[in-house]
């Protein structure tokens, strides 16, 4: 597996959980972990979002046909093992990642949010952590 974060700054708990999970899916071939430029950062809050996006095994499949529809034929053809709806399950059958809060045919999101008190302070900050989750098709 390959995995290039070259384009992550490495913040997000919530992003390094997730990566640490699809590491050992073996229908994962590729990851590429990247800072999205909608993050932002405050005095009270820190708004952190990346983009995952992931390349899936493929295997050689026959497929069936006809040929100028009367002739039948076989071919081979290039298929992934996984899709991201059977992405979506495996995920959501893990204990730390858990069900994504959106999904479509595209895309997986989550979004996480958590309050950080730093010792010996009486105010924290709040973290929301938004992670997208896209297939790559090449």
């Amino acid at each position: 597996m390959q995995i290039d974060s070259s384009g992550w700054s490495g913040d997000g708990t919530f992003t390094a959980t997730l990566l640490d999970t699809l590491k050992t899916m073996p229908a994962i071939e590729f990851i590429r972990v990247e800072d999205a430029p909608a993050s932002h950062t405050e005095a009270n809050y820190s708004f952190i979002s990346n983009e995952v996006y992931v390349r899936f095994r493929v295997e050689r499949a026959a497929d069936q046909g006809r040929l100028l529809g009367v002739l039948p034929i076989r071919r081979a053809v290039w298929k992934p093992v996984m899709t991201l709806e059977q992405l979506e399950r495996e995920l959501a059958a893990t204990g730390q990642v858990g069900a994504p809060d959106y999904s479509d045919e595209a895309m997986l999101q989550y979004l996480k949010a958590e309050r950080i008190i730093p010792t010996y302070q009486t105010r924290g900050y709040k973290v929301v952590e938004l992670v997208r989750i896209y297939r790559l098709t090449a």
